[in-house]
């Protein structure tokens, strides 16, 4: 009998590719790396490498025979940095509430001020892993890790009133997280944020239904058997969280700020100009299939 195959010559199901969600960080981390190992990079994290491990390049190897996610994963992590360093800049921002962090090496990495308060929420495993990989890493900012499930409501709005009492001016990050909640649960979570005193700004990516159709076509079934299907792709993109309190400053498309900076796949031009000939219903819709989201409380 032949490694992978059973006694009738049948394939045999190998390990799931990825086994939990938390494995996604590792997967992401390796794109982190690989950005960083360019001579033309367009961030910098010497930490990515670590953080991935064995297990995330093997990750990113199998997923990437599926489609390619490298592109996407490093336009969103330029993004992000370069709207977290204008808002702690430009916005008055003195505390920064990561949420589902994983593998987010930001307080270690980027430029912030030394009085800048970063709190990671993730479950104890990932940010105990997190913290052990960087043991001796100086942060450049005031670090704290909270080990919390977030889908622990109690102990989320727990954490938002003991933050909230403090004083501080706080964006909210939740980077990677909300495409795999129910509609519900965004919801609940958006309502929550909203009804903190203090997190005036919250910066996210969003999937359209376009690409989580896509994503469930390419990835689908590898996510789902790790307990990580895709969920949230709301088709009225960010009015969705209007009703708990939350509007639209600003939005990021992914395509386009991928040819800012100039990361984006083959054949990018060729579907870009076609794009121009679709009718403009088409055009306004793919604006919104993929991007970078900053949204403000309503009553401010």
């Amino acid at each position: 009998m032949f490694p992978g195959f059973n006694s009738k010559g049948h394939r045999m199901p190998g390990p799931s590719i990825i086994t939990h969600v938390s494995d996604t960080a590792r997967w992401v981390a390796v794109y982190r790396a690989l950005e960083t190992e360019r001579p033309d990079a367009i961030f910098r994290d010497p930490f990515a490498r670590r953080l991935a491990g064995e297990r995330g390049a093997a990750i990113a190897k199998a997923m990437d025979k599926r489609s390619r996610a490298d592109w996407p994963m490093i336009v969103r992590t330029a993004v992000m940095d370069e709207i977290i360093l204008r808002a702690v800049r430009d916005d008055g921002i003195t505390q920064v509430l990561n949420l589902a962090a994983g593998f987010d090496a930001r307080p270690w990495r980027l430029a912030l001020p030394p009085t800048l308060r970063w709190i990671d929420v993730d479950h104890p495993v990932m940010l105990d892993e997190k913290e052990h990989a960087l043991a001796g890493e100086r942060t450049t900012c005031r670090y704290e890790g909270v080990r919390l499930d977030l889908a622990d409501v109690t102990a989320r709005r727990g954490l938002f009133a003991r933050l909230s009492a403090e004083g501080r001016r706080t964006l909210v990050v939740s980077e990677g997280l909300l495409v795999y909640l129910e509609s519900e649960h965004v919801a609940s979570l958006a309502a929550d944020l909203a009804a903190t005193r203090g997190f005036d700004l919250w910066l996210f990516d969003l999937a359209g239904p376009g690409l989580l159709k896509m994503m469930r076509r390419s990835w689908g079934k590898a996510v789902d058997a790790g307990n990580a299907p895709f969920r949230f792709a709301p088709p009225e993109s960010t009015a969705f969280f209007a009703t708990a309190g939350w509007k639209e400053r600003e939005w990021r498309n992914m395509m386009d700020e991928a040819f800012r900076l100039k990361r984006t796949f083959p054949m990018a031009g060729f579907f870009r100009f076609m794009g121009r000939f679709m009718p403009k219903r088409k055009i306004e819709e793919f604006k919104r299939f993929s991007g970078m989201a900053l949204l403000e409380r309503s009553g401010r």
